[in-house]
């Protein structure tokens, strides 16, 4: 197989990965988009193991995924994924999912960084982005994937302890891990109502195995464009630090 500009999958929306409405769970969208950009970037030749030759890893810096319909179980999907340039530090990808008459039903933006293995220090991605397909103009959500203020008035709700399932292949606690503690917080039957959601996220410091990550969180006022019937603001928490900043808003049903 040669070089792609974007990536695509195919998969069929199976029993592990929805909930009590019979419909794709949040953190099993992020999954997806996870396992997509890794086989993605293994095929334009900066994958894991090539990026370790020369002592960097590629991590996740924020993203920002809009399910505009929930996929239900037994549907065949596509997810695609695609890098598109970068900004500063970040190098951008973008992300879709599209159901069997190819219309999109998920869109997601994200930022990722370029780390010294050693230090644990963002490098300048250049170098590694140069050799990229740019995909100039293939934006799958314009807007997404910024820095997120930290809100007034959180309270804390919760508290997790980075265990052996938490941790992936960098030492430190998933992406994806996080969505499902910020989904574990929230009153299930709100998640299982939703028919819309957006998720925006900050990965602001790793969490390494053992540490406590308290979870503070509150509703939100959802000033854009179709208000969210419900919105909440995350912060994750931990000594002298934030790991994560979050922003999830919900519709019901269109």
């Amino acid at each position: 197989m040669g070089k792609l500009d974007i990536w695509q999958e195919t998969f069929v929306v199976r029993f592990g990965v929805i909930d009590r409405s019979d419909r794709l769970t949040l953190d099993a969208v992020f999954q997806l988009f996870q396992e997509a950009a890794i086989s993605h970037a293994e095929n334009l030749g900066v994958g894991r193991e090539d990026m370790a030759r020369s002592r960097q890893v590629w991590i996740l810096s924020r993203m920002s995924v809009l399910i505009d319909r929930r996929p239900q179980y037994g549907e065949t999907l596509t997810v695609r994924t695609w890098p598109r340039g970068g900004e500063r530090l970040f190098a951008l990808r973008d992300y879709d999912i599209r159901d069997a008459s190819d219309a999109p039903v998920v869109r997601a933006r994200s930022g990722w960084l370029v780390i010294d293995m050693e230090k644990r220090r963002p490098l300048r991605p250049q170098s590694v982005m140069d050799t990229l397909p740019q995909n100039e103009g293939l934006d799958a959500l314009p807007s997404g994937a910024a820095g997120l203020e930290e809100r007034p008035g959180l309270q804390k709700t919760a508290g997790r302890k980075a265990a052996y399932t938490d941790i992936d292949y960098n030492g430190h606690v998933n992406n994806v891990r996080y969505i499902q503690w910020i989904e574990d917080a929230l009153d299930p039957a709100l998640l299982e109502q939703a028919g819309r959601m957006r998720l925006d996220i900050n990965y602001l410091n790793e969490t390494l195995p053992g540490e406590i990550i308290e979870l503070w969180s509150a509703p939100i006022e959802d000033a854009g464009n179709g208000s969210a019937i419900s919105a909440f603001a995350f912060d994750g928490r931990k000594t002298g630090s934030s790991a994560f900043r979050a922003e999830l808003r919900l519709w019901g049903d269109l």
